[in-house]
């Protein structure tokens, strides 16, 4: 089928799963239109090969690559490096993020802020371009029928576009449970599906579409197809669900 536009949110590091999704929907690049909703990064391992593909199909394909809070964090622990920063990305998976840069023989001396802050130079040394292209990305994409965004739109604000930039990125309850101020489709990652329902499959609302699978918590990465004939929903597995 031609024309289709594919959503797919919050990889986490699940770089398997991308590739097994991106076969099973038979992805089509000089045809179909990938919309990536963020969070590449972060408590799955191979974040680094993630954010590899996802630059190279932005280049070659013109893929709508959207920010994550995930990413966020990563760009803020390379660029503050300060201990508030640190505590962040690293609560949320960002060893993990790490490792699959430079693995985890910095930190064998047992002294943890050296460590980090050679990863941190490794990282700088090798892989910048990944740092500078995730601090370009935009936090929302939008069409004439939707608005696809990492997180959500708050409710309070009547032009969605003045809402403060961390919304963009962290907003979940006061979205979800609220009617939005548009008029548009919401498609949203961030909020893991089974928190609104019992299945991790794509959850479909009033005026909004989440389609977080929790794929890094052993759930599924999930994708949404958008045609002329309507939705279809793709998944895959967590490799680790299939073990």
């Amino acid at each position: 089928m031609k024309n289709r536009t594919l959503v797919i949110s919050d990889i986490h590091g699940c770089y398997d799963e991308f590739v097994d999704l991106l076969s099973v929907i038979k992805f089509a690049p000089a045809e179909d239109k990938l919309i990536l909703l963020g969070d590449y990064c972060d408590r799955g391992f191979k974040s680094k090969n993630v954010i590899e593909m996802i630059m190279n199909l932005h280049k070659e394909w013109n893929a709508v690559v959207l920010r994550g809070n995930h990413d966020q964090m990563f760009i803020d622990w390379f660029i503050n490096k300060n201990e508030i920063a640190a505590f962040d990305f690293l609560q949320n998976g960002g060893l993990q993020t790490i490792e699959s840069y430079c693995g985890l023989n910095w930190f064998e001396d047992k002294n943890f802020e050296m460590g980090l802050s050679k990863a941190r130079e490794f990282i700088q040394n090798h892989y910048k371009h990944h740092i500078d292209f995730l601090k370009i990305l935009p936090v929302y994409h939008e069409t004439d029928e939707f608005i696809f965004v990492h997180a959500g739109l708050n409710p309070f604000y009547e032009n969605w576009k003045e809402q403060p930039f961390d919304d963009f990125l962290w907003l979940r309850d006061i979205f979800i449970n609220n009617m939005t101020q548009v008029n548009k489709t919401v498609v949203f990652g961030h909020t893991p599906t089974i928190h609104m329902q019992e299945t991790e499959d794509v959850w479909f609302g009033d005026g909004k579409i989440g389609i977080d699978g929790g794929c890094c918590f052993g759930f599924q990465l999930n994708c949404l197809e958008i045609s002329e004939e309507g939705y279809r929903t793709y998944f895959v597995e967590s490799r680790s669900k299939r073990k």
